[in-house]
Formats: structure tokens, C-alpha cells, sequence
């Protein structure tokens, strides 16, 4: 398909993803937002998805069929469906008979353009031939797959790889490309680059595309210093000519660390911020001298009236009013998953700072955090009912439908910041859906998702882990401030795309930076209360610029409409394909 495409560069290009067939979390973002850009449409003659699937899953399967999934199936033996010619389809039930999986063909919509997606299901797949290549593996590049059986993740793309490579060559056929690409998201994609590399050696030209490195976060979830730690230890074992594995010990025993430590394999590696290039760096020598190019992710940009976003913001403050008995003046809102990474309790930190603030001014505050453990959310039935029985959401109680995991000690936190707060509260919506039919009766009848992106006055997004963090800057041409920290990789975007200009609209927290250490043995022992004492201070300073940046009036309101709009711009998915992911692949293709 060429799309009346008049300047091609790359005549195939394949992305290796668990997302090719559904939108599952950042980097089905991530596609949404490269393969509909201009650019791309543009400069690519052909693009293909390839992944797994599991037809086991019934969920999954339903989704995948469902008609916004936007797939379009052409041949899928689950399905019994076979509308390719003859010869394609035969290719295919050689493959599955060969291999004993099921492969399903079609096109799939991302934006305005369409592309076409393999997936393969590989659960009940030949040991035999899985074995042998499990084999190659080892010989090739030294992967121990023994040890990391047990893992179903490491099973699922292992096993999926020959019998995937094998469909993608029946759907390229015989065709020629001068340039062609396999480009790997993530270490789920690097077991299709490996069969690639074994069956057909130099045919592909093959990148590995980091979204993070697998097994850094871990290293910083798990550590009471957390970014505080990691990144002035990173930063000072760099210095000294020392590695993860010199400093943390061995890794081996992680398999997405096993998977990634074999990218330098690969011709090129993208990375998705400026610390996942250090992080890459400092996973050992061959990472040091790696040539990594920077391609950071896109950020929505809509442009909104000033009347558009007080009608959103009027049903927020309704909703806050419905719960609490008052409208505030200011929405807060942090939109993610509930997971340690996320710091949500450094919303808290700078709200104890900045409560006083608004008192002082008369001002009040809400702050609703929307995030959930569970992906899909909880059941309708569930929450209207905990609405009606005991006032969910500003009420919780531990135990399922309600409360659990990481979000049991949160509303604990926000519990106690809600009994001494004067001008501000906290309402934390564990739901997935922002609409009354998700979130009970108590929300405005006509309010929806969009709402809680234009509406709010801030987006808070102080993470200790965020390889870019598109969800913390989606607010941005919406006139939101964007208070973010130095650990998120959207920071070096936004710099750039600010060209030295200080912009209002983005607040960043640096919890890294103020550590006085001098050796990395000594930002190693940096732990809980040495991170408490730099977040405390660090809180303290984001709230007060928070205060003066605000806006009094509708006058201030628009400027930071005018210029998130614009900083957003400069940020966009176009951008990001003409000037980050060309010239990388160009790169690559040398």
C-alpha cells in the first residue's frame, strides 16, 4: 500500500510489538501517533505489525474484534475467516501445521492510515521446533532460555518468533526492497529481529526501540531511595568507568535484562528520553560506545477556545461540589497508573506546601487523582454500589470491589492530608472511565474523559520512574500547568522544543539533582529519609512556584492556553517522525 506517497526513502518497514494487533498501554500510543504522522505516511512505502496474540484469552480476543479495535481480518484460522488469494492462505496453513500455531492477517486503522498486522498465536507450539530455536539462541547470543522458562512473557515472544518471521515473508512474497527495517518495541520485539537475523542474515536492517530499559525500573521501584539514588549513582559510576552489573550486582536472572543486554546486536538503537540513553549506557561496555539516537515520543495537541475549557472545568468543579459541598476555584487532576513508579505521593508533598498558599489567598483546590490497579476498571454494578452504600468515591474501604494493592496505603496518605488540609482536598477515583455510567450517579450527566484533560488547571506527573510520560504533558494545549520531575523524559523534549524560552506552563521537580554526594558509594546508601529531606525541600519550592503561576483571571487563563498550545505543537507526532524517527532510520540505514 503507498499511500499516494511521492517522496518514499524506506520501502519496509516492520514494527515487532505485543501491540500490533490492540492498543494496550504507551506503546500503542507510541504507534498511534508515528504511523498516522504525515511524515511517515509519507516516507514509508509499507508497514507492517507483527505480535502475538492469545486466543485463550477471551477478553483479548474480544477486544480484538471489537469494531473500534479498527481490524480489519482477512485470514485468521480462530476466526475462520480466509479472504487472501489462494496462494497467501496456503503459506499460512503450512506455517501453522508446521509450527502448530494460529496466524491471523488483516489491516488495522492508526489515525487517518491503515496498515497491515500478523499476529501469531504460539501457545500450543511444536516444543520441538521452539527447542531448536531456542538452540540458535543460545549459539548465536548466548541466552540461556532454560533459565527463564518459567516466565510466561519470555515464553509467549520466544515461541511466537520463527512461525511469525515465517508469515511475514509469506505477506512480503517476493517483492524487493532496497531498504527494509524490523524495528523491535521493547524486548518483546527482539525475539522476531532474532529469527530475522538467523534465517535471513543482513536482508533486515534492525533497530531496537527502548521505551525503557527493562532493568532499570525495578532497580529504582525497589529502592526507598528511588530516583534520588539511582540517578546520582548512575551519574557517578559513569564517571568512574563503572557499570549496572559492577554496582547492583548480576542481572542476569531478570530475562528482559537477559533480552536487552542482546540489542547492541542490533544496527541501531532509539531511545525514547535523554536518561534512557544514559540508563543504556550504563548497562555495560558495549552499551558505553553505543550510537544511540534520541526519539522521543509525541504530545497531543488540540486547540481549544477559552469557553471550551471553562465548560469542561464547570463540570469538574461540579462534580467536586456534588462530593465535598464546594466549588473550587482550582482542579488538580493526575491521570495514571497506580503504580510506585508514579510517586503519587509527592502530589501530596507539594499540596501540604501549597494549601497554606491558597488559604492565605482564599482560594480552595481539589485534586482528582484517576487511576486504578485494575486496567479495565471496576464493574458498574460495583461502583454504584459502593456509591450508594458508603459515598465511594471520597469513602474507601479496603478489599475488593474496592481498595487494593498500592492503592490501600495512598488513600491512607490522603486520608491524613484530608483531615488538616484548609483550602484543598483530595478525592482519589480508583476507576478506569470518566463518565457517570463508570463513575456514579453523583457525576455531571454530561461529563466525559475529555473533560478531566481540558478542564484541569494542573496535571501533576512527579514520577521516579517515566522513560518520557506522554500522560503527564497531555494536558498542555489545554492550558494546564505540568508539574513533572526531573526523572520523566518528556523534560529534555520540552527544553528543545522551548528553544531557551521559559515557559509557565511547565513546572519540573528536580529530586535528583540536590543530592549533596560526593562518590557513587555514597549516593548507593541514599535511602528514605536522606529522599524524604530532598523532597520535602524540593515540594516546598514547586509549590510556591506553582502559587505564583497560576491563573487569577480569565486573561491568564488564555496566555497559558495560547502557549501550551504552542509548546505542544512544536511537540506533535509529526514532529517527532520529521525529525527524530527519519533521521534515525536514515541513520540506521548507513
Amino acid at each position: 500500500m503507498n499511500n499516494g506517497i511521492k517522496e518514499i526513502e524506506f520501502e519496509l518497514v516492520v514494527h515487532a510489538t505485543h501491540e500490533a494487533g490492540l492498543k494496550l498501554g504507551g506503546i500503542g500510543a507510541v504507534l498511534d501517533g508515528l504511523l498516522s504522522a504525515p511524515t511517515y505516511l509519507e516516507k514509508v512505502k509499507r508497514t507492517i505489525l507483527v505480535g502475538p496474540m492469545n486466543t485463550q484469552d477471551r477478553v483479548e480476543m474480544e477486544r480484538l474484534a471489537a469494531p473500534r479495535n479498527k481490524l480489519e481480518m482477512l485470514y485468521s484460522s480462530y476466526h475462520q475467516v480466509n479472504e487472501v488469494d489462494e496462494q497467501l492462505a496456503r503459506a499460512f496453513r503450512d506455517i501453522e501445521e508446521q509450527h502448530n500455531v494460529r496466524v491471523l492477517y488483516g489491516w488495522r486503522a492508526f489515525g487517518t492510515a491503515r496498515h497491515e498486522v500478523i499476529l501469531v498465536d504460539p501457545a500450543t507450539a511444536f516444543l520441538d521446533r521452539t527447542n531448536l530455536f531456542k538452540g540458535k539462541l543460545y549459539d548465536e547470543f548466548g541466552l540461556t532460555s532454560d533459565r527463564y522458562e518459567s516466565h510466561p512473557e519470555y515464553s509467549l515472544y520466544i515461541n511466537a518468533a520463527e512461525s511469525s518471521y515465517q508469515a511475514l515473508k509469506a505477506v512480503v512474497g517476493n517483492e524487493t526492497f532496497h531498504r527494509r527495517f524490523i524495528i523491535a518495541h521493547e524486548f518483546m520485539g527482539l525475539p522476531l529481529v532474532f529469527a530475522a537475523m538467523l534465517n535471513d542474515p543482513g536482508v533486515y536492517r534492525t533497530v531496537f526501540y527502548a521505551h525503557e530499559v527493562a532493568t532499570v525500573r525495578p532497580l529504582v521501584e525497589n529502592s526507598p531511595g528511588h530516583d534520588t539514588m539511582f540517578y546520582n549513582v548512575l551519574r557517578r559510576a559513569l564517571a568512574e568507568k563503572l557499570y549496572l552489573e559492577d554496582v547492583f550486582g548480576d542481572q542476569s536472572a531478570f530475562f528482559k535484562h537477559a533480552l536487552v543486554k542482546t540489542a547492541t546486536r542490533c544496527d541501531g538503537i532509539f531511545a525514547v528520553g535523554d536518561l534512557v540513553v544514559d540508563e543504556l549506557h550504563f548497562l555495560g561496555p558495549e552499551f558505553a560506545t553505543a550510537d544511540i539516537d534520541l526519539v522521543y515520543n509525541g504530545v497531543p495537541s488540540f486547540q481549544i477556545s477559552l469557553e471550551d475549557k471553562l465548560i469542561s472545568k464547570a463540570r469538574l468543579q461540579q462534580y467536586a461540589n456534588n462530593l465535598l459541598g464546594y466549588l473550587p476555584d482550582y482542579v488538580f487532576t493526575h491521570v495514571t497508573r497506580l503504580i510506585p513508579s508514579k510517586g503519587l505521593w509527592r502530589d501530596i508533598r507539594v499540596l501540604e506546601h501549597l494549601d497554606g498558599e491558597l488559604a492565605k489567598r482564599h482560594k480552595t483546590a481539589i485534586l482528582f487523582v484517576l487511576s486504578s490497579i485494575i486496567p479495565a476498571g471496576r464493574p458498574a454494578e460495583d461502583v454504584f454500589r459502593m456509591e450508594a452504600e458508603y459515598g465511594w468515591p471520597v469513602v474507601h474501604r479496603e478489599g475488593e470491589p474496592d481498595l487494593i494493592s498500592h492503592e490501600i496505603p495512598f488513600y491512607h496518605a490522603l486520608e491524613a492530608f484530608n483531615r488538616q488540609s484548609q483550602a484543598c482536598k483530595i478525592v482519589l477515583v480508583n476507576q478506569f472511565g470518566w463518565s457517570r455510567d463508570r463513575c456514579g450517579q453523583r457525576m455531571p450527566k454530561d461529563m466525559e474523559f475529555m473533560d478531566i484533560r481540558k478542564g484541569s488547571d494542573l496535571e501533576f506527573g512527579q514520577s521516579i520512574y517515566e522513560p518520557f510520560g506522554i500522560a503527564q504533558v497531555e494536558p498542555l494545549s489545554f492550558g494546564a500547568l505540568c508539574v513533572i520531575s526531573t526523572a520523566c523524559g518528556s523534560v529534555g523534549f520540552i527544553e528543545r522544543a522551548a528553544e531557551g524560552r521559559q515557559l509557565p506552563n511547565v513546572i519540573v521537580g528536580d529530586y535528583i539533582g540536590t543530592a549533596p554526594v560526593g562518590d557513587y558509594l555514597q549516593a548507593l546508601a541514599i535511602g528514605q529519609p536522606e529522599r524524604d529531606r530532598i523532597e520535602a525541600k524540593e515540594a516546598s519550592r514547586v509549590a510556591r512556584q506553582i502559587a505564583g503561576t497560576l491563573p487569577w483571571d480569565e486573561e491568564a487563563m488564555q496566555k497559558l492556553l495560547k502557549d501550551g498550545y504552542e509548546l505542544g505543537q512544536r511537540m506533535s507526532w509529526e514532529v517527532v517522525a520529521r525529525d527524530y524517527l527519519m533521521p534515525g532510520l536514515r541513520h540506521v540505514g548507513r
